[in-house]
């Protein structure tokens, strides 16, 4: 780069290369080339790193990624859910209470999710498990109906999403209920068929909810976009144009 074409990588330059790296499941390379970086490797470059490790289960890599971004941004309280999400899946929740007891010491306070969505100029905003809107009924009739037939479809409940140690039966209550679903099913009832489903997220859109609304997408055969606090996902016939790694 700095011989071809006289640019000198900078800190984003390696947060790219730490991404693609991450991506493709290359953790160790990926945190050697932090090691290695001329610069002070920033928030964006440990991000990177710690998102990876959220996809590929590293709960080894994911502390010392975690450690180096909570000293830069101390009050990002995305960063210390992907930590706990690390820890959720592997069963930790020990060490899911110490992630929580350090947000409480900082002073870092997760915002509820919440999501919105705009039919007839007017637009509609859904906490996890709300059941203030009008046409609540409705709306959990056809989360229920679609329920069943992403059921058929082979859809299991990934439960290892869940940020509390409660039961199995709790834990797929809650993922049912979360805003996202509530406003797709929503826009289910409210706008006809084929028109493509748009809802914006306040919160990084959990695996199994992204996991849910590519089933379906496949099987109410609309387009579904989603934007949550991280990126544009566009769900299309079961697949999601992140390449399910956000």
């Amino acid at each position: 780069m700095s011989h071809d074409h006289y640019i000198t990588p900078q800190a984003e330059h390696y947060a790219c290369m730490v991404d693609l790296l991450g991506r493709a499941g290359h953790l160790d390379k990926a945190l050697d080339v932090i090691r290695k970086m001329p610069v002070e490797p920033d928030a964006a470059v440990w991000g990177a790193l710690l998102g990876a490790c959220r996809v590929y289960s590293n709960i080894e890599i994911g502390k010392i990624a975690a450690e180096q971004v909570f000293k830069l941004e101390p009050h990002c309280v995305g960063n210390y859910v992907v930590l706990s999400n690390i820890y959720a899946i592997a069963g930790r929740w020990e060490d899911v209470d110490v992630v929580g007891k350090m947000m409480k010491d900082r002073k870092v306070k997760k915002k509820p999710g919440c999501s919105w969505i705009e039919v007839n100029n007017k637009v509609h905003s859904f906490l996890v498990g709300d059941r203030t809107h009008p046409q609540t009924e409705l709306i959990y009739a056809m989360l229920a109906s679609v329920a069943v037939q992403m059921k058929a479809a082979g859809y299991e409940p990934e439960t290892n999403f869940v940020l509390h140690d409660v039961e199995e039966e709790q834990k797929v209550e809650i993922l049912s209920i979360h805003s996202e679903k509530l406003a797709i099913a929503y826009g289910l009832i409210s706008t006809p068929s084929p028109t493509p489903i748009r809802v914006v997220k306040n919160l990084r859109v959990c695996g199994d909810c992204h996991s849910a609304i590519k089933f379906i997408s496949k099987i109410v055969g609309r387009e579904i976009v989603l934007r949550d606090n991280n990126r544009f996902h566009l769900f299309k016939d079961g697949q999601c144009s992140c390449g399910d790694y956000w």
